[in-house]
């Protein structure tokens, strides 16, 4: 059996990062981590290949190879991934497709052959047993979730790791918290589920293995949702893992209470984390509420993020305006929020309704939805009607956006930023890459650019006021020629 595996492509968003890759040479974040998982999980003996179409062509010699396409993507991908299964159809490939967006839009995909919803894992090994007696359905779902100490290796032999600025790796599924907005608990529930600590050095082992020394992202929605685990398990597994390396950074995904916990943050920073996401959503209390945010009420939430940057942990940050309990006042607190908290990399985007949340299921009996999401975070699209006027919402929002990520707000925000940051004894080698990022950003930001000025007030500031935070600072710089580039592309 001939499997192709194929990544749809990402449109130039927030997160592709797609102009900041430039200075690298590289041409997308990471890899699909769950098409090589499930690439994992196929028998053996099968041949399999990858065509990520973020970094590479899908060619007819790819589709003449294939006796079947695995397929999986987000909802952001929805256009590709349509496009790619019309392609595959018309060289009579069979489509198998799985993943976050056909588990949530399964209805809307009648020209797959056969849709592996949920946790592979789970449904997986029936597809299989039914395949080889030919007699597959067209729909595997299930309620159950998986095991993840059992999941495999991904396998990353079919990964060209040039290609790419980071690999990633998952340590948990679940979410104990259960925000309005959010999918993550539709798609993989409330308890929380974790590999064990030898499970990750062994992924990590095999991509170090693999020549592997950059970034790695644990893709964990919440990773801490099991402090003593981490405490007693995994971070001292990392922090021993670290000893023999080149000092591989780490980054994740996390709630605000974070914040509450000192040890912890000091032992992540040891095992070689640097950043951070946390959902901060909005300084507005009633929205809070609204949304069931709880774990961010009745805090200082400026204050929590400097702690947590004091602690050597950058804070990205995930704001959201559209809220039913917003008046017109939170587009200027958010921007407020911003530039006091010093988060850099701040991605804010209208309220939008995933299918299968709490918000979309009360939004449909309201009859307050609209067409389907998305996906994009800031394209300034929203599928609901807001009781804010509508384009009162879209005028502030776009005036957030003119704001922050103009020169002026954005590199002020940095400094902010690098005053606040405790910077960790251990630093990543500095590789060829690196180099060829800064002499770019000299001439694309320091001689052509909008934001030459700042750039180098920037530049020179952190030179002689904080040498040791410099590569960060350009990196930083590089950031947000990409956020400028993505807002005037969508919004502005």
């Amino acid at each position: 059996m001939n499997v192709l595996f194929i990544y749809p492509k990402f449109p130039d968003t927030f997160w592709s990062f797609k102009h900041a890759l430039k200075f690298i040479r590289k041409r997308a974040s990471s890899p699909p981590l769950g098409l090589l998982t499930v690439a994992a999980v196929l028998p053996s003996g099968w041949n399999k290949r990858l065509v990520d179409t973020n970094v590479g062509k899908l060619t007819e010699k790819d589709l003449a190879w294939a006796d079947c396409a695995f397929i999986s993507g987000m909802t952001v991908q929805r256009t590709s991934a349509t496009e790619i299964i019309a392609r595959c159809k018309k060289a009579d490939v069979k489509v198998v497709a799985g993943g976050p967006l056909f588990t949530s839009e399964h209805e809307q995909f009648e020209m797959v052959d056969h849709l592996v919803l949920n946790e592979g894992e789970v449904t997986i090994p029936p597809f299989l047993a039914d395949l080889a007696q030919d007699r597959a359905k067209n729909t595997y779902a299930t309620s159950e979730f998986a095991d993840i100490q059992k999941t495999p290796v991904p396998l990353w032999e079919l990964v060209d790791m040039d290609q790419y600025e980071s690999m990633g790796i998952q340590f948990s599924r679940g979410c104990p918290y259960n925000c309005e907005f959010c999918n993550v608990t539709t798609l993989f529930g409330h308890r929380f589920r974790t590999k064990t600590a030898e499970q990750i050095i062994t992924e990590l082992d095999s991509l170090y293995d693999l020549g592997w020394h950059g970034n790695v992202f644990f893709v964990d929605d919440n990773f801490i949702g099991n402090k003593g685990c981490l405490k007693t398990e995994l971070l001292p597994a990392l922090i021993e893992w670290q000893k023999d390396k080149v000092g591989i950074p780490f980054y994740t995904q996390a709630s605000i209470n974070l914040a509450d916990d000192q040890e912890l943050m000091e032992m992540m920073v040891q095992a070689g984390f640097r950043t951070v996401f946390i959902g901060i959503e909005t300084p507005n209390e009633e929205s809070l509420t609204e949304c069931n945010k709880r774990l961010n009420k009745n805090r200082d939430l400026v204050q929590d993020v400097k702690r947590i940057q004091r602690a050597g942990l950058q804070v990205q940050g995930g704001f959201i305006v559209g809220f039913d309990h917003d008046a017109p006042s939170i587009f200027q607190r958010q921007i407020d929020f911003i530039q006091k908290s010093g988060i850099v990399t701040a991605m804010v985007g209208l309220l939008q309704a995933p299918r299968g949340t709490r918000l979309y299921e009360r939004l449909k009996k309201e009859d307050r939805l609209l067409d389907s999401m998305s996906g994009d975070n800031v394209d300034g699209t929203t599928n609901i009607i807001t009781t804010m006027s509508l384009d009162i919402l879209r005028e502030g929002y776009k005036r957030i956006l003119q704001t922050i990520y103009s020169p002026q707000y954005y590199y002020e925000r940095v400094k902010t930023f690098l005053r606040e940051y405790s910077p960790p004894k251990i630093h990543a080698s500095l590789r060829f890459q690196h180099i060829l990022a800064f002499f770019r950003s000299i001439y694309r930001l320091g001689i052509i650019g909008k934001e030459r000025v700042q750039y180098w007030k920037l530049f020179f500031w952190t030179l002689f006021r904080h040498p040791k935070l410099f590569p960060l600072a350009i990196t930083l710089a590089i950031y947000g020629h990409h956020f400028r580039k993505t807002c005037e592309l969508h919004v502005l």
